[in-house]
């Protein structure tokens, strides 16, 4: 890739070129990314193929302004913030569902120097974490504390409750392959039995999910049911720039 995609990313999400990689540049990034780039399932509808390579990762971001799943969006911003001059390395996590861990590689964050980067959470943090910090680290989308766990691992929670368990060791790309195709493919994924398409705004989160368009802005939320299919497909266009020539629909493969 030439140059000029990074000045193209860098404009599809409403952001100049900093004058430094430093901490005030990567929280700027972390949010406005946030604010434009949703986290979206709608390929695995779509009988899309998704491809962890940087190119294709912000192709689809840039060039087809869509979103993607965390190992979409984290590939991509880590593509970005590296073309810039950031210090990145990508981890691996998995995921709590109560007390139980996910399957490795579950899911994709970055550590940019000593901070925790997560733009493809879902609700998460809005700025990045401290890494090195174990106690509550505000932030405007809850408070977060980061804890020493086995075998050197780190627990990532959100509000008192555990998000995720954080490897500390470096990954390539290419490691989270059979995560994302685990994800993408299995019927026991919750991405291969649900629609999401959701983004952090100025005043809360809007979320499209099947037909259910929740809104929440300051606290409150509003969620009503899409009618037709140019409802749903203007509601994608509306809140979240994508164009789609038919509306996707949750098919889980068999088994």
């Amino acid at each position: 890739m030439n140059e000029s995609w990074v000045d193209a990313y860098l404009a599809r999400i409403g952001a100049g070129r900093p004058v430094r990689p430093d901490a005030e540049a990567l929280r700027e990034l972390h949010l406005r990314h946030q604010r434009t780039v949703p986290f979206e399932n709608l390929s695995i509808h779509l009988g899309e193929d998704i491809t962890l390579e940087p190119e294709a990762l912000v192709a689809k971001i840039v060039e087809r302004r869509r979103g993607g799943f965390c190992y979409e969006l984290g590939g991509a911003f880590a593509t970005l913030l590296t073309a810039l001059g950031f210090e990145v390395d990508m981890l691996s996590a998995r995921v709590f569902a109560g007390d139980e861990l996910s399957l490795p590689q579950d899911h994709l964050a970055l550590r940019v120097g000593p901070w925790l980067v997560d733009v493809g959470f879902g609700g998460h943090t809005h700025y990045p974490l401290r890494l090195d910090e174990r106690g509550d680290q505000a932030d405007p989308g809850g408070v977060f504390r980061i804890a020493e766990a086995p075998e050197g691992d780190l627990d990532v929670f959100k509000n008192g409750r555990p998000e995720y368990r954080l490897e500390t060791r470096s990954r390539k790309l290419g490691d989270f392959e059979a995560g994302c195709w685990w994800n993408r493919t299995s019927p026991k994924s919750h991405f291969t039995r649900s629609l999401v398409c959701s983004m952090l705004t100025d005043a809360g989160r809007v979320t499209l999910s099947g037909r259910s368009l929740i809104r929440t802005e300051n606290g409150e939320r509003d969620e009503r049911e899409l009618g037709d299919d140019a409802d749903v497909l203007g509601a994608y266009r509306t809140w979240f720039g994508i164009e789609l020539d038919r509306v996707p629909e949750v098919s889980p493969p068999a088994g």
